[in-house]
């Protein structure tokens, strides 16, 4: 085989491919400044104390990130075997999604752009 072949390649990036529990929330709509928010407050933490941070937070990025928060327990429980006591959040962040560009009406004919932005919000949780 060729050493740049395309079978050869996929092989060395599944080789080198993370293996901890994650899971990704796309196109939530909340801007990535509100979302980091309460990514920030959970960074680190163990899983027990970080749902506790988010089940009494009252922002609304919190309930977008303590269902996804939820989806990475149960992967990490069905998927890759992990007990929930021994879990920990070791990387939490938000990326820049797609931004909605909407036209308010302001007065003497002029307008002004309303800009509603989206996140792409990922979890990764890793064992003590």
């Amino acid at each position: 085989m060729a050493k740049g072949h395309r079978s050869q390649i996929k092989r060395e990036r599944n080789d080198n491919r993370d293996t901890r529990p994650s899971a990704k929330l796309s196109y939530a709509r909340v801007s990535v400044q509100k979302a980091c928010y309460v990514l920030d407050a959970i960074r680190g933490k163990d899983v027990t104390t970080a749902l506790g941070i988010l089940t009494y937070n009252p922002r609304y990025a919190s309930s977008l990130i303590k269902k996804l928060l939820e989806s990475a327990i149960a992967n990490a429980e069905n998927n890759n075997g992990m007990n929930a006591e021994n879990l920990y959040i070791a990387e939490a962040y938000a990326n820049k999604g797609p931004t909605m560009k909407r036209i308010r009406p302001r007065a003497q004919g002029r307008a002004y752009r309303i800009e509603k932005r989206m996140s792409h919000i990922t979890l990764v949780l890793d064992e003590r």
